[in-house]
């Protein structure tokens, strides 16, 4: 593990001393309660080298209020590292640890120089008592090399995701206020500009605005691919507008995403 990264990472939240758990946790843990099929267990097996309990954030470690409502059950979110071998599916291997363990986890995956961040929503599973299930999609940021970013970014990032920068009414509205933050990041990528959302409508506006550029740039790179293998003429000048058409969409999607 990179005790840099990790280092780097706790100093930016800055955690109550109280809330460190630093506990090794055995794989078999994953296997038991995360994989329902042989592959899943293999993947869990061979892609994960080590497996780290860094936190515990409940009310009585960082001073904010749990959360319990018919759908959801936010008593504690703990923070985890993981260390993954080099030809580990990073995705995958997020989804089964997020499913594996109750609580909403505060999930840090390191790969080489590569450093993913990953949370998730859960809820009540609808028809096992006891159980819970992901709420919603994962959100994650990838940060290559380590937590520095360019420099504004990477400040204003690291100053966002503090505790005493998120909200504390309650566990879920802080789990919430990080994962926004997330948002906030994966949208720098797109405008050079870190903003945090001023409302939760304007989250989750920022959220579809990001999946839409995404999904515009890989019509934009096949598009043009294709257009300089056409031959004819007629196709390819027909080609070129549809590009023009999508540059000016992800124009427009950029604006929303500095909103």
């Amino acid at each position: 593990m990179s005790k840099t990264v990790i280092t780097d990472l706790l100093t930016a939240l800055n955690l109550p001393l109280g809330c460190r758990v630093d506990q090794r946790v055995p794989k078999k843990l994953l296997v038991e309660n995360g994989a329902h099929t042989a592959a899943d267990k293999r993947k869990i097996n061979e892609g994960i080298e080590e497996l780290y309990w860094l936190a515990s954030l409940k009310p009585n470690t960082i001073g904010v209020t749990d959360f319990t409502d018919d759908t959801r059950e936010y008593l504690e979110i703990a923070l985890l590292s993981v260390t993954l071998r080099a030809e580990a599916k990073a995705v995958r291997l997020a989804e089964l640890i997020h499913r594996a363990i109750p609580y909403p986890l505060f999930l840090v995956l390191l790969q080489g120089d590569q450093i993913v961040i990953s949370l998730a929503h859960k809820r009540r599973a609808q028809n096992e008592a006891g159980k819970f299930v992901l709420d919603g999609d994962i959100v994650e940021v990838t940060v290559t090399g380590n937590l520095s970013l360019s420099a504004e970014v990477s400040r204003c990032f690291l100053d966002a995701m503090a505790l005493g920068s998120q909200p504390r009414a309650n566990l879920l509205l802080l789990y919430q206020g990080w994962i926004d933050t997330l948002i906030a990041l994966q949208a720098s990528k797109l405008t050079g500009t870190f903003i945090q959302a001023a409302t939760k409508e304007a989250s989750i506006g920022r959220r579809e605005a990001v999946q839409m550029c995404r999904e515009l740039e890989t019509k934009i790179a096949v598009l043009r691919s294709t257009a300089v293998k056409e031959k004819q003429v007629a196709r390819r000048v027909e080609l070129n507008l549809e590009i023009k058409r999508l540059i000016t969409g992800l124009a427009e999607m950029n604006v929303k995403l500095l909103a």
